[in-house]
């Protein structure tokens, strides 16, 4: 009977334990993204949970040892999402990366904004891994919509491979140029990639395309140029 009781009280601790683990977690996100992760103290965030700073430490002995954490949760919730979306090259799972990459952008933004943070060592190794398989998978993408006969075969040599990378530098930097230029449509990102492709679809593509996503979205990409050189106040 004693051992049944001790393995219950060990589960309940190992559970308050792993919600405590996560709680902080969870906080220090929060406090990252609101005041930057240079800017955020250990005892600042036990403070706010109302534990000591030795029970937090007991959790994540430093900073460092938190952002590894952090990423590490970011990195298997990026791994698993994009599992789900990227069964075979397509546009609409081109679509579906973009949203991803909006998505995660929002709920860590310290990674994606902070430079100091894009260049530690913990986060820089994944990006990169990351940025190179994204960039990849657009090129197969582009290739398999020429094969079937959506996109036009390449005039320029190297203009699919800089849009392939245009595109994942489009979406990763979303984020950034909205709080810039103070948007915050989340949509923009994925219609202008569109904008872009889409001088190359071929007439059978842009009639995929248009069944897909409608004429209405397809109107909605952005606004017309303005060709009257008087009307641009650039000089």
């Amino acid at each position: 009977m004693t051992n049944i009781f001790s393995t219950f009280a060990l589960l309940i601790y190992q559970t308050s334990a792993l919600n405590t683990r996560d709680k902080i977690i969870e906080l220090a996100v929060k406090h990252f993204n609101r005041d930057g992760f240079g800017a955020v103290s250990l005892f600042q965030i036990a403070n706010e949970m109302g534990i000591s700073r030795g029970n937090l430490t007991y959790h994540f002995k430093d900073k460092e040892v938190l952002l590894q954490s952090i990423a590490s949760e970011m990195w298997q919730k990026i791994d698993t999402e994009r599992i789900k979306s990227r069964q075979f090259p397509s546009f609409e799972n081109l679509r579906k990366e973009v949203q991803l990459l909006y998505k995660f952008q929002k709920r860590y933004a310290f990674i994606f904004l902070d430079t100091h943070v894009l260049n530690h060592p913990l986060i820089r190794k994944e990006f990169r891994q990351l940025a190179k398989r994204t960039i990849a998978d657009n090129k197969a993408t582009i290739a398999f919509s020429i094969q079937s006969g959506n996109m036009k075969p390449e005039q320029i040599a190297g203009t699919y491979s800089n849009i392939a990378f245009t595109v994942w530098m489009l979406a990763f930097y979303w984020f950034s140029q909205q709080i810039i230029l103070g948007q915050k449509s989340g949509q923009d990102a994925e219609k202008m990639i569109w904008s872009i492709l889409l001088p190359f679809f071929t007439k059978k593509g842009l009639q995929a395309f248009k069944q897909f996503f409608g004429e209405a979205y397809l109107k909605e990409l952005g606004q017309s140029f303005e060709q009257d050189i008087n009307q641009i106040n650039s000089f």
